[in-house]
């Protein structure tokens, strides 16, 4: 068997463990926001699904996980029923009973002649006492309790079944406690109660809304006190109140799941094991508080059990305690989806509900969730995660690098020079110096147009070629170790683009029928391209995007990567589209300025007294009202570019109509190509000045 060999290496800040991972991830999350999810929903989805990398490793998704924990409720439920709760409980009185007339009939056989008689009365008085017991379990126990047992065997089976019937229900209140207070001796009822006041008094500090630091102090002055009745108590108050809960919660499951009959029997039970009713008091006083403080309706849940399997009391709080970390891992997954962490706790939790690969595949994604976190590209925030500037970058930059290797081939990018001049981009290219030129030298060609001119004037001499010692008439060795004497035809400047700025409007199809026909992925996921390109390439121009359907609205490019449609509004009101861009292009002092249209219709939408009228079939005032504002933008030497995702006749008519008024352009594409045709129009048509 080969044995794996690793090999390890010094930490150089090149390593990336979670690089490829993280940003397929980030990737995945981009493409549901190009397909118009906003980050919330479409990180929600992420981890509902879950996901599968380029490399085939799947990680599950809450959904998988929320579906095995319903299975294995819902098996639960199947198998066991909770009618006979009480049956083990009434066996067991009836074999200490039992236990008791035998142990009495042995006594009265062993006594002697005279002692029997005396005997024989006391045995016919207990057996009457016997013979009165109630049939239900809490009375029995109840008169059992005062009874004076002839036999011990009898006794002490009596005691073991409170001990275990007390002991099931302390648990429910405080878990660890049991294992200290096994034999409830009188003394340790009267500390029970103590404690039990003093927790109350804290919890009814919070709930009148005492300050976390004062709450933490009282807790720690009540662990001071009680803490050996609790040895595994967290150290935060209020993890404290969430584990009381936890286990309160599975005693308010159990008294909610019985019948109403059954509900008042537990509770005669419970009364007729402690028989201390100030403790029960106290105990119920505890379970109100903790109840009203319980983010939920309840602390519990009310289980409908349909199974033919009995339990046992002690059988049934260990199935509402399964119950329960079922419920709580639920909510930890719902926790998840809402932007929420998970401990430790919770993760061991499912994995041993779910096994080893689930909690793999939420440990991995936490992990990845964290990375994106601590890479700047998302934050964790009180409404939950969203993006951050950063990742809005990352986004545009993915659309732009999705459209850019579609175009590798065409080398797109370059621009035409129209003249060289000065005011815009440093070239590659110097030029001599000329009078008013800015005197942006070249210092490097400016010192060898020197060395240069030097030598050639050493080479020539004032009669005719110096001879060297190779006799090449190359200037001896001193000469070049002379300083070049700068002259003013040696001196050149780097040529620069000079460069007009650009105003441009996207004005962006958000009406039903873009998403309906699948063309919003494709028309945002252009605009974040467009968007990042101006930015990160031509910071000198300006870019605004408007998103129109019924009604035209500026949209910030910081909301870009959030863009979503509205599917239930009608209407494509280009009027008032061009309405917004043209009093936005109206405020800019760009030489250049045009719109850029992305749609898949014609209007049919139109503003008469500042209220949309929408028809379909187009009214024809609409189509005036937007053709009257496609002149306007023409007389205010706006251009408009119109990229068209349909092309029927009455649609091609109509982008007809506007091209001949304002002599712009017209492109029928298809979705896929979109992208590649506002890029590639927007670079190659883009002006340059005249120096």
């Amino acid at each position: 068997m080969a044995v794996p060999r690793h090999r390890f290496s010094a930490w150089d800040g090149s390593q990336d463990p979670l690089g490829s991972d993280v940003e397929a991830l980030f990737d995945r999350l981009s493409e549901d926001l190009f397909h118009g999810w906003d980050f919330e929903s479409a990180l929600r989805r992420l981890l509902e699904k879950g996901w599968r990398d380029g490399r085939g490793k799947r990680l599950a998704g809450m959904d998988e996980m929320l579906d095995k924990l319903s299975r294995r409720r819902q098996t639960q439920l199947e198998r066991f029923n909770l009618d006979s709760v009480f049956e083990d409980m009434r066996e067991k009185l009836d074999r200490v009973i039992s236990q008791e007339r035998r142990g009495i009939q042995e006594r009265l056989d062993q006594a002697p002649g005279e002692g029997r008689r005396v005997l024989e009365r006391v045995a016919e008085q207990r057996s009457r006492q016997l013979n009165e017991l109630p049939a239900e379990p809490g009375g029995a126990i109840r008169g059992l309790r005062d009874y004076e047992f002839m036999d011990s065997r009898a006794e002490a089976a009596f005691q073991r079944l409170l001990d275990e019937i007390r002991r099931n229900v302390v648990d429910s209140y405080f878990k660890e406690m049991t294992q200290s207070m096994q034999a409830m001796t009188g003394e340790e009822m009267s500390g029970l109660r103590e404690m039990a006041r003093d927790l109350n008094a804290l919890l009814r500090r919070k709930l009148d809304g005492a300050s976390e630091p004062e709450l933490q102090r009282g807790y720690e002055a009540f662990l001071q006190r009680w803490g050996g009745l609790f040895p595994n108590a967290p150290a935060g108050f209020e993890d404290f109140v969430g584990q009381l809960m936890s286990q309160m919660a599975r005693m308010d499951s159990l008294l909610q799941s019985l019948s109403p009959e059954m509900r008042a029997e537990m509770e005669s039970v419970i009364g007729s094991v402690f028989n201390d009713p100030e403790l029960q008091d106290t105990l119920a006083e505890l379970a109100g508080t903790l109840d009203q403080l319980s983010p939920r309706a309840r602390l519990g849940s009310r289980h409908r059990f349909f199974g033919e399997q009995d339990v046992s009391l002690e059988e049934a709080m260990g199935l509402m305690d399964r119950l329960q970390s079922i419920e709580e891992a639920e909510g930890d997954l719902r926790g998840v989806l809402r932007g929420e962490g998970l401990d430790e706790q919770a993760l061991a939790r499912l994995r041993q509900l779910l096994g080893d690969d689930a909690a793999r595949s939420l440990g991995e994604m936490r992990q990845l969730m964290e990375e994106l976190e601590g890479r700047g590209l998302v934050e964790l925030g009180p409404e939950g995660t969203r993006l951050t500037a950063r990742g809005m970058r990352k986004i545009g930059q993915k659309a732009l690098g999705d459209l850019f290797a579609r175009l590798r081939r065409d080398r797109f990018g370059e621009h035409d020079l129209t003249r060289l001049g000065h005011g815009g981009d440093r070239g590659d290219d110097s030029k001599g110096y000329e009078f008013g030129d800015p005197f942006d030298l070249d210092v490097q060609r400016t010192v060898m147009n020197a060395v240069t001119r030097e030598a050639e004037g050493a080479r020539q001499g004032p009669t005719g070629p110096l001879p060297g010692r190779d006799g090449r008439g190359v200037a001896p060795r001193a000469s070049s170790r002379r300083v070049p004497r700068l002259h003013p035809e040696d001196f050149e400047i780097h040529q620069t683009e000079s460069l007009t700025r650009s105003a441009t409007v996207l004005m962006l199809d958000m009406s039903r029928s873009m998403p309906l026909r699948g063309y919003f992925y494709a028309a945002k996921k252009m605009a974040l391209a467009l968007d990042t390109l101006i930015r990160s390439q031509y910071p000198r121009d300006a870019l605004t995007v408007v998103g129109f359907s019924d009604l035209a609205r500026v949209v910030p490019s910081s909301a870009l990567p959030q863009l979503t449609v509205n599917e239930y509004v009608y209407g494509t009101n280009f009027q008032h589209a061009l309405m917004l861009a043209r009093r936005i292009l109206g405020r800019s002092h760009a030489e250049n300025k045009q719109v850029i249209i992305v749609s898949d219709g014609e209007p049919t939408a139109h503003m008469e007294g500042g209220r949309p009228v929408f028809s379909y079939p187009p009214l024809p005032e609409t189509l005036v009202k937007t053709l009257i504002e496609v002149r306007r933008c023409t007389l205010e030497r706006i251009v408009i570019n119109t990229f068209m995702l349909e092309s029927n006749r009455q649609l091609v008519r109509f982008v007809d109509q506007m091209t001949r008024l304002n002599r712009g352009r017209a492109f029928f594409v298809s979705p896929e190509s979109l992208g590649d045709y506002v890029l590639v129009d927007y670079v190659r048509s883009r002006p340059r000045a005249a120096a």
